[in-house]
């Protein structure tokens, strides 16, 4: 987000300036769109006769069709599809059965993917995640070799951080005693020893070194 400071010196000296009612109103569209970023999400847009309405709406609006993604998921969670959200389509494992009532759902399926490409319920979140609150993806691991936590499961946990974040923000977010005993960090992928002010990337991953550590 924009630096609140900043744009209240910008307010303070637009206050001293005549204001038109047009001007009037172009503050308020901006100030609104500082202080409260906004994603509409347009439900139900497989229904819609004309989807180029939603260009002409606004550039944050995504079709989505969230009946669609709770039905995927439940049909891949009883192993009738292969499917992760965010996917353009959907595959039937190989030999599976369908009967005919679940086919003619998964035909509809069919026609939702093939007038928005996607539920689109995967698109708004990370819409609103990476594009508009402007977080990061780190990956904490306690061994930097295999990247493992100490039960040997590979990059086990993902941590969203906000943009600037640090290596000590990390660790506190993992656990405040580790935060209280942090001693240094160490990026995964270059090998090398980073302090606790190191501003991370997105996709890091990272193994906090602590006198606190857990286990």
């Amino acid at each position: 987000l924009p630096n609140p400071v900043l744009f209240v010196e910008e307010v303070e000296f637009l206050f001293h300036q005549e204001w038109k009612d047009s001007d009037i109103q172009t503050f308020v569209k901006e100030l609104r769109k500082n202080t409260k970023p906004m994603i509409i999400a347009a439900n139900k847009a497989d229904l819609c006769t004309d989807l180029s309405i939603i260009d002409k709406i606004s550039d944050c609006v995504i079709p989505c069709s969230a009946e669609t993604e709770l039905l995927l998921r439940k049909a891949s969670k009883a192993g009738i599809v292969n499917y992760s959200s965010g996917d353009t389509g959907f595959s039937i494992p190989d030999g599976k059965e369908i009967p005919p009532p679940q086919q003619k759902a998964l035909d509809l399926v069919k026609s939702v993917f093939s007038k928005i490409q996607s539920t689109g319920i995967q698109k708004i979140l990370n819409t609103a995640v990476f594009d508009s609150l402007k977080f990061i993806v780190v990956y904490p691991v306690e061994d930097e070799t295999k990247l493992t936590n100490k039960d040997g499961v590979v990059l086990p946990d993902t941590k969203l951080l906000p943009l600037d974040s640090t290596a000590k923000d990390l660790a506190s977010l993992i656990h405040a005693d580790i935060a209280k005993g942090f001693l240094h960090a160490i990026d995964c992928k270059t090998k090398q020893r980073i302090s606790g002010d190191q501003k991370l990337k997105n996709g890091d991953v990272i193994k906090i070194v602590s006198t606190l550590s857990r286990g």
